[in-house]
């Protein structure tokens, strides 16, 4: 990837094969019935709570000031209380160390991208369950301002570097997660 591409660009490039793991993983539910659905949301939850919280204890509203409005955990957890799931707090195990900027970037840019891909999916979802989480769509002006955010910031080899391990690591925790619900196998 050139050095002259754009953040977005570089981290879309090199994370293609971990989000074509993750799209297969999770496509593997049947969100049209109650117990797929709920299998599908608690492999969310296994997989979103602890980065959300990994994001958190960052501190990331000097970096990102509408954090608090992405966060979509309430939204899931919501979602799995409706549907009779008693929702623990979620260990941390393997969330990413994002405490650096670069890689606070490169995980909410997974999270971010999800949206965008729940959109589609949402479509598969029987109209008698929750869909606080899955319909809860990126506003294009919070997709930019990211975007934006990440071209300032993630500029050197370094950056890229930190940003790209980030993700993966996000990534690989999702498609884990699908994994340890028992629909699939991991996708490799």
């Amino acid at each position: 990837m050139p050095p002259t591409a754009s953040a977005r660009m570089f981290l879309r490039a090199q994370t293609a094969a971990d989000h074509d793991r993750v799209d297969r993983a999770f496509g593997a539910f049947d969100l049209s019935h109650r117990d797929g659905y709920r299998a599908f949301l608690l492999a969310q939850a296994d997989a979103l709570l602890p980065v959300e919280q990994a994001i958190d204890a960052a501190a990331p509203t000097d970096l990102l000031p509408d954090w608090p409005q992405r966060r979509r955990a309430p939204l899931l957890v919501a979602d799995l209380v409706e549907l009779g799931v008693a929702v623990a707090p979620m260990p941390g195990d393997g969330a990413p160390d994002l405490s650096d900027a670069a890689a606070l970037l490169g995980a909410v840019y997974v999270l971010e991208g999800s949206r965008l891909g729940g959109s589609v999916l949402a479509r598969g979802i029987a109209a008698t369950l929750p869909t606080r989480f899955i319909g809860c769509a990126t506003a294009p002006q919070r997709w930019r301002g990211l975007i934006e955010i990440m071209d300032k910031q993630i500029i050197t080899e370094e950056q890229r570097a930190t940003a790209l391990a980030a993700a993966r690591s996000v990534f690989d925790r999702f498609r884990h997660s699908a994994s340890r619900h028992g629909r699939i196998a991991v996708v490799e």
